[in-house]
């Protein structure tokens, strides 16, 4: 079996990472969360949520950290992010958005789908 529900922790980082390529995609969902702002925290009470199309992001490591932009992707594939405003140009002059891995955003403000809210009030009770 390449993925088990059963999975608790391996100290091997190939055993690690074997879990995290082959999980399902509903899985997927829950590895692409990241950090709340402080305000948000004190509002709904967690620590982290996973990231959804729309919502207001800060870069906080790599080449493009201190920039913010709004979440134009979510690729659960290949778990990143697509930020805008965050792009490279190519030898040709084209530009590309580059893919963020969650880990290194901050979410600043979160988009206002009518579910998400949903969402985060019954995570906060349970």
């Amino acid at each position: 079996m390449s993925w088990s529900k059963h999975w608790v922790r391996s100290k091997k980082p190939s055993k690690q990472r074997k879990y995290v390529a082959n999980a399902p995609l509903h899985v997927r969902h829950d590895l692409v969360a990241a950090h709340l702002s402080k305000d948000l925290i004190k509002r709904y009470k967690c620590r982290s949520i996973p990231v959804r199309k729309g919502d207001k992001v800060i870069v906080m490591r790599g080449e493009f950290k201190g920039k913010q932009g709004t979440v134009d992707r979510v690729d659960l594939k290949r778990l990143r992010v697509y930020v805008s405003g965050v792009q490279k140009e190519r030898q040709d002059g084209t530009k590309y958005k580059v893919g963020l891995h969650p880990s290194n955003l901050m979410i600043v403000e979160l988009s206002t789908e009518q579910g998400r809210i949903k969402v985060k009030k019954v995570s906060t009770n349970g």
